[in-house]
């Protein structure tokens, strides 16, 4: 038996007795005997696993461990990128970098959907075409054509800022499980939704949105009016897009999968591909280069009659061959946003799963009632930054952003003496006690004070892979650089990831 064949096998095994190893009878609680998805024992719906669809336009990427960081001596001298050990679970990731015609949808959408109403908002999600502009260059025929013009369809956009990818991916998000509802007969297109009437995620998961509805789900409750609408529990609705983080972006560019055997690596990967080359070495395709990149001073694409990349600026999203998940240009074409704020010791310290720096934990804003409050304008539900009161017992965290911990917010770095006392009012308020020894404790972002000790802020964010505008050095997806998030350029572009819930496995 094959051994890939086998470990098929004692995956479903392993599938089987997780379902069913504690329980004589799936239909009734092992713990309460009483049955499931009955109106008779009160109704409770039993949790039943599937397979969590495959987005358009991704592949599976399975996580697990790899060394992250620099792969060869840094030429700047830069000492924020030591080689680590990190663990990073598996994931979906897009295919190919997000197209111009990608975004032309995107921007098609907003304009039916706001562009009456909210002119500014669609004017905001627009990119900016003059990135194209060079004070010594002769690029008008980008400014004017590059985003729109048919011929460069397929060609990666750019002149995106990390607000404007962070909003596409939220769209993304909405439209795709729109489609998915649609699709299983919850709901009926709705192609004249304007404004507060758009199909919103969350909106929908908090009863908030009401649609085109043509069927509901039956309500097992027997205090229920007997239809309900999905729930996250159904497992139907897909989880929201985002941009990966760093370390997902880097460990999905390397694709060790294609040269690892029994958690034994063959080599540690340079580039996405083996080798130390920038061309391939299958005798096929002899010779061709890997990936669209600047050879060197003025020599962008090689020379007439024999060009070596064939192009001078961006390529087509899927040009160059993908690496052994499928995925193209990780190296070169243009180079990627990612989710997390950049902080040069992000590598000592954060966690070695999953690491990330970025996380700012919010709630649902709730009404007088406790309800949770009506939608905005654009249709979604509004948020809040959680608060240390609400935190003050918590052991994992108390403030909400927690961008700088351990690497430019002061406080962290001392011991966390949150406490809670009373005013005289009776409200509840939350203190720091200082140690009196200490310094005092300075503001968020102290550490890091822009144009006077850094170019770093809370808002830079980090950037991955080499565009067509680098040297081979960049090609390296353990290289890092950092742009603030409101910033664009015409070398950065985009993919989005999502989440993979519960267990799915290559073999």
């Amino acid at each position: 038996m094959k051994k890939s064949a086998f470990k098929k096998i004692l995956f479903s095994i392993a599938i089987v007795t997780l379902l069913f190893g504690c329980k004589g009878n799936p239909n009734v609680s092992a713990t309460t005997g009483w049955n499931y998805d009955d109106p008779a024992w009160g109704g409770f719906e039993s949790a039943v696993p599937n397979d969590q669809l495959d987005p358009n336009g991704m592949v599976f990427v399975e996580g697990g461990t790899y060394v992250m960081g620099q792969t060869t001596d840094n030429v700047r001298k830069e000492w924020d990128n030591q080689p680590r050990r990190a663990t990073v679970s598996s994931f979906y990731m897009d295919e190919c970098e997000v197209s111009n015609q990608d975004y032309r949808e995107y921007l098609y959408w907003l304009q039916r959907a706001y562009g009456n109403d909210y002119p500014e908002y669609v004017k905001k999600a627009l990119p900016d075409t003059l990135v194209w502009r060079s004070k010594l260059a002769l690029n008008e025929a980008y400014v004017e054509n590059y985003f729109r013009h048919p011929n460069y369809a397929d060609f990666p956009v750019v002149g995106v800022s990390w607000l404007q990818a962070v909003e596409y991916a939220n769209w993304r998000t909405d439209r795709v499980n729109e489609r998915i509802l649609v699709d299983n007969g919850y709901l009926e297109l709705d192609l004249d939704a304007q404004g507060d009437n758009t199909f919103n995620t969350d909106a929908y998961y908090a009863g908030l949105y009401e649609g085109l509805v043509l069927e509901e789900k039956e309500n097992l409750d027997p205090s229920s009016e007997g239809v309900r609408k999905i729930k996250i529990e159904d497992g139907l609705l897909l989880p929201k897009f985002r941009l990966p983080t760093e370390a997902e972006w880097e460990f999905a560019a390397y694709a060790l999968i294609g040269n690892s055997y029994d958690e034994r690596i063959v080599e540690r990967r340079i580039y996405p591909w083996n080798g130390y080359q920038v061309r391939t070495d299958d005798k096929k395709y002899y010779g061709e280069m890997l990936a669209n990149f600047k050879r060197t001073k003025g020599d962008a694409m090689g020379t007439a009659g024999a060009l070596n990349d064939h192009w001078e600026y961006t390529a087509p999203v899927a040009f160059y061959f993908p690496n052994d998940y499928g995925l193209y240009n990780m190296a070169g074409n243009v180079a990627e946003w990612c989710l997390d704020v950049y902080r040069p010791s992000t590598g000592q310290d954060a966690q070695d799963i999953n690491p990330f720096r970025g996380n700012v934990y919010k709630t649902k804003v709730l009404d007088a009632d406790g309800m949770i409050s009506e939608k905005d304008s654009l249709g979604r539900i509004s948020y809040r930054e959680v608060t240390v009161a609400e935190n003050i017992n918590r052991t994992n965290y108390k403030q909400a952003d927690n961008i700088n911990y351990l690497d430019g917010d002061l406080r962290s770095q001392l011991t966390d003496q949150w406490k809670k006392e009373q005013s005289e009012e009776g409200e509840d308020v939350v203190t720091y006690e200082e140690d009196p020894e200490a310094q005092p404790v300075s503001e968020s972002n102290a550490m890091y004070e822009y144009g006077v000790s850094s170019l770093i802020t809370d808002k830079v964010r980090v950037i991955k892979g080499g565009s067509w505008k680098d040297r081979a050095f960049y090609l390296s997806p353990g290289q890092r650089r950092f742009l603030d998030q409101t910033k664009s350029t015409e070398w950065i572009g985009f993919r989005c990831a999502m989440d993979q819930l519960g267990s799915k496995s290559l073999y």
